[in-house]
């Protein structure tokens, strides 16, 4: 009886420990949320208007009229790798996933919804070409066999912008040497605190039938109305509108991704620290619980005894 109080003993002080270190992982997440809901918000407006001014210039058919502008900045994204259409060989999956464990069904969830995203549209590993933001993604389709070409890990609790700038150069590189011809993000959409859900986007070649795609969704839910297509009147020039526009977009998508899948990780991984406290809590309950019983069994079979011997003297 003395053993088992004993390990009942160690198994309460243990769970207590467990219970202290959880707790503190949630009160880190739960702060790393709060910094970067802030940063969110503010973007979303951003990334809203960028969407919005390419959507209007995808309607007005400038996208496909300016196909081979080039940029004569060699410092920024050209115009022509982003848009540049061919027929589709390769294609390229930007799979966006945490760098550490302890986060719930965050990563189990982005990599089976982008498995089903590949059988459905009937890539194999063949046709596919892995970008991997995360180590927990790279990880998963190295050990099954994909072609990860290319891999980055460690990205910041609250990701800047110059970070994701030079994961976009290198993506619309690889877009413009023909490793892949078309390339689809995947992430975790950061919902509220205690849910998100997965999507996946289309980022390139950038066409006017995406945005058609998107504004023919929109208006499912509305009454029918005639469209009017906008007239532009450019200053300085087409060019220069698209050399300005679409870089940002094409980084605004791909940041704006990585901090929503970003804001998602934190709140999974606070939920699930506070899961695994509170679980942590009920088990110390019953530990004491059964260490009390066991300790009151203890007493009563020491008080048998003594009244038993005592009789025995009698």
């Amino acid at each position: 009886m003395a053993e088992s109080l004993m390990d009942v003993k160690r198994r309460i002080d243990s769970t207590k420990k467990t219970h202290q270190i959880t707790s503190a992982m949630q009160m880190v997440s739960t702060s790393k949320l709060n910094q970067i809901q802030k940063h969110t918000s503010t973007y979303q407006v951003y990334a809203s208007k960028v969407e919005s001014i390419v959507s209007h210039l995808a309607k007005a058919h400038l996208m496909s009229a300016s196909a081979g502008v080039a940029n004569s900045n060699s410092n920024t994204i050209s115009v022509s790798e982003l848009l540049a259409q061919r027929p589709v060989k390769k294609t390229g999956l930007l799979v966006i996933t945490s760098d550490r464990g302890l986060v719930g069904s965050y990563n189990s969830n982005v990599l089976k919804q982008t498995n089903d995203f590949m059988r459905t549209h009937k890539i194999d590993a063949d046709d596919a070409v892995v970008l991997a933001v995360g180590g927990t993604g790279a990880d998963f389709y190295k050990k099954n066999g994909l072609n990860v070409a290319y891999e980055y890990r460690g990205v910041s609790d609250v990701p800047t912008f110059k970070e994701v700038r030079e994961i976009v150069k290198t993506v619309t590189s690889m877009y413009h040497n023909e490793v892949f011809d078309e390339l689809y993000v995947f992430y975790n959409h950061f919902i509220n605190r205690l849910s998100s859900g997965f999507r996946s986007v289309k980022m390139l070649p950038i066409s006017e039938e995406t945005f058609e795609q998107s504004e023919s969704d929109n208006r499912k839910a509305k009454d029918s109305r005639v469209d009017v297509g906008p007239e532009y009147e450019m200053e300085p020039s087409e060019e220069a509108i698209l050399s300005a526009v679409l870089p940002q977009y094409a980084e605004s998508l791909v940041y704006g991704a990585i901090l929503d899948a970003k804001t998602a990780e934190h709140a999974s991984s606070s939920t699930a620290m506070k899961a695994a406290s509170d679980n942590a809590g009920d088990l110390i309950d019953k530990l004491n619980l059964k260490y009390n019983r066991a300790r009151q069994a203890a007493i009563t079979t020491e008080i048998t005894e003594i009244t038993g011997g005592l009789v025995a003297q009698e």
